[in-house]
């Protein structure tokens, strides 16, 4: 009897563990995006050009492996934010996107995919 609870916990901690920290879901992209200078701050601090938030430090550590992979550890919530940011870096804030793909996707490898996807919407 004891077996089950022990089992249904540790898959609970198992499927957390595949999936990045939900720590900052919370966080209103939307709000961000329409501040401008706190938009390119994260975006200097993910180029290395600027100073980070613990925020923009845990984003920062995810991005290659969440480009490579199709972002398959992010949440659902994640996974629109980031949607709506590469959109929103695609449509108006070209340079910057420029500037992170030649960062994190020289070989353009796999921005191309988001750039078909989310430049078309």
């Amino acid at each position: 009897m004891l077996f089950l609870p022990i089992l249904v916990i540790a898959s609970v901690v198992m499927i957390k563990a595949d999936t990045y920290t939900d720590r900052y879901d919370s966080m209103n992209v939307d709000d961000v995006i329409a501040n401008r200078r706190l938009f390119i701050a994260y975006v200097k601090c993910v180029l290395n050009k600027g100073r980070c938030t613990p925020e923009g430090k845990e984003l920062k550590s995810h991005i290659t492996e969440a480009l490579q992979s199709g972002c398959v550890k992010c949440t659902d919530r994640q996974r629109r934010s980031i949607k709506k940011v590469i959109k929103h870096l695609i449509r108006r804030e070209n340079n910057y996107w420029n500037q992170l793909v030649e960062m994190y996707d020289p070989k353009r490898m796999y921005s191309k995919m988001y750039e078909r996807e989310l430049g078309s919407i």
